[in-house]
């Protein structure tokens, strides 16, 4: 390692180059010690160094060693009590405590060690190296931790805490084994690194810091059992801010991304990083569900059959009856055909029907429930819900980044809207693999638009359940919590992504998240109190309490819009 380039003593720090470094001893310990009672040291948010130095006793000289002081601590013991003097506690307890220990080394269940344990805190300034100093100082007694400063050897002390392995200092104390595993910071709540000699790709994305070490939380979906993630919380929570910021780290990545945005929130963001917004509910802005892919899959015409079932029960509010269902299904077929447009691959390039030529076909069919079923659809082919259906589609968006946006869209009219754009892009991700096939984020914000219509669930779940097989994640935002998981449906939509986010959650929605994720006590705490833009990553079961941080040109970009809340 470099050598400073001066190295300046006094009796209460050394001037490291151009910094300033004081060390410490751990002389007083607490009696009792759980799993990484070191982690409020280690943990400290400051320029702070923790050494260990251990050296094995040998047992030969750990029994004489554990005799002499139980003769000494009874000697003390049989002295007050001759003298009538009430028993120290202290005294009394070490007695126990040494007793317990020279049986356990006696069987072998237990080792000594001679143990050193140094601090040395590093700072730009000495203003910054007495603040430092006092906060950590202040967090070591709060685990019963006595450091004393290494005063007139702050050179040694430096040294001893450098990864080389030397102990000037000396200050040393007798350990059990139990007492040294438990100093090892073995239970911090950051994600586990790599195995040593494991390759681990570059495709994580910066989620933000933890807030229990202040470690950097780096994520990495793909490398998950699947690609999907949630992202729970109540409104305000940060959750649209949060998700922007991955959005906006994935495309450096080169990942492709399609959201469907309620909101309009992420149009800054599109323009930012020139990718398109497709503004849905805009004047001349329109889909036709009847258009078929561009692949040549032989079943793509019924597969496009199928979703304009799926898309009639969400434009209906619920499945038709079979009678109906059977109309549309014979009415479809004919639609396609009175366009030119049969089982033929060769005539798929023919221009799509539209929904009012399906309400003409119901029309002429003699079934009753044929005609019943067109007027139902009037209001979507002749009616005020027409604007969206009256004409081929219009926009046909393309690039790294393509935004939804529903903003413009009546009420009535989103669950259809999200549909139809989930439909669009899903057109461009289900397709055969290629070798220069792109991976594909899709972000549904407000996703419980589509959830609360059982047959926008059961689309949405199906395209969670395929997505992976695409080399496409599915990233489902929503902020009534309670209501997502209530359902089977959604609980199935939940449970099949890796990656969840929970943010700050309301008092009614808390029980049902604590149960669908197996919070503890803490965790249900941690998230009806989490401030803006904090949450907690559950993956399997690593639970990791996070802030999401972005840059300063990130963070400008996340919070323009009229969502920037979250």
């Amino acid at each position: 390692m470099p050598s400073p380039a001066a190295l300046s003593i006094t009796p209460g720090h050394v001037r490291v180059g151009d910094g300033y470094a004081a060390t410490f001893a751990v002389c007083g310990y607490p009696a009792e010690v759980g799993p990484a009672w070191l982690d409020p040291l280690l943990s400290y948010p400051g320029r702070i160094d923790v050494a260990v130095h251990v050296d094995p006793v040998a047992p030969q000289v750990a029994a004489p060693m554990l005799k002499r002081q139980r003769a000494r601590l009874e000697s003390s013991r049989r002295l007050d009590a001759d003298q009538g003097r009430v028993g120290d506690p202290v005294v009394e307890a070490a007695a126990v405590d040494a007793a317990d220990l020279a049986d356990r080394v006696a069987r072998g269940a237990a080792k000594l060690f001679d143990v050193g344990i140094y601090v040395t805190v590093r700072a730009r300034t000495l203003d910054e190296l007495r603040t430092v100093t006092a906060g950590m100082k202040s967090a070591a007694a709060g685990v019963l931790v006595d450091l004393q400063p290494a005063t007139f050897r702050h050179q040694q002390g430096w040294v001893a805490t450098l990864p080389v392995g030397v102990d000037p200092l000396r200050m040393r104390r007798i350990l059990d084994t139990s007492a040294l595993a438990a100093a090892f910071p073995l239970a911090s709540a950051d994600l586990a690194a790599p195995a040593p000699g494991t390759h681990s790709p570059p495709d994580g994305v910066l989620y933000g810091v933890t807030t229990s070490s202040n470690g950097v939380l780096v994520w990495n979906r793909w490398g998950q059992d699947n690609h999907n993630s949630v992202v729970l919380a109540r409104s305000g929570a940060g959750k649209s801010y949060f998700v922007k910021l991955e959005v906006l780290r994935s495309l450096y990545q080169g990942t492709t991304v399609s959201v469907i945005d309620p909101e309009d929130e992420y149009a800054p963001l599109a323009e930012h990083v020139g990718g398109a917004v497709v503004q849905l509910g805009q004047p001349g802005v329109r889909i036709n569900p009847f258009d078929l892919p561009a692949d040549t899959r032989p079943d793509t015409l019924t597969r496009r059959g199928l979703y304009l079932h799926t898309l009639v029960a969400v434009m209906l509010g619920a499945a038709p009856p079979p009678a109906e269902r059977a109309a549309l299904d014979r009415a479809i077929t004919a639609t396609y055909a009175a366009a030119g447009i049969t089982a033929d691959p060769g005539t798929w390039s023919q221009p799509a029907p539209l929904l009012r030529d399906l309400a003409a076909v119901l029309d002429t069919d003699g079934d009753p429930a044929a005609g019943q079923l067109a007027a139902r659809l009037a209001p979507w082919t002749v009616g005020n819900f027409a604007s969206l259906f009256d004409g081929p589609t219009s926009t046909r968006a393309e690039g790294h980044l393509v935004v939804w946006s529903l903003r413009h869209l009546p009420d009535e009219l989103r669950t259809v809207g999200t549909l139809l754009a989930l439909d669009a892009i899903w057109s461009g991700i289900d397709t055969p693999p290629t070798p220069a096939r792109r991976r594909r984020l899709v972000v549904v914000d407000e996703a419980w638009l589509l959830m609360r219509d059982g047959e926008g669930s059961r689309f949405l779940f199906r395209m969670a359940k395929a997505a992976r097989k695409r080399s496409a994640g599915l990233c489902v935002i929503t902020q009534d919590a309670a209501d997502v998981l209530s359902t089977d449906l959604g609980l199935a939509v939940v449970s099949n992504a890796a990656t969840q986010v929970l943010m700050r959650q309301s008092t009614q929605s808390i029980d049902a998240v604590r149960e669908a994720f197996n919070l503890t006590a803490g965790e249900s705490r941690l998230l009806l109190s989490a401030p803006r833009g904090e949450g907690l990553l559950v993956a399997g079961r690593s639970r990791i309490p996070f802030r999401a941080v972005g840059s300063a040109a990130e963070h400008a970009i996340a919070v323009t819009g009229i969502g920037e809340a979250g």
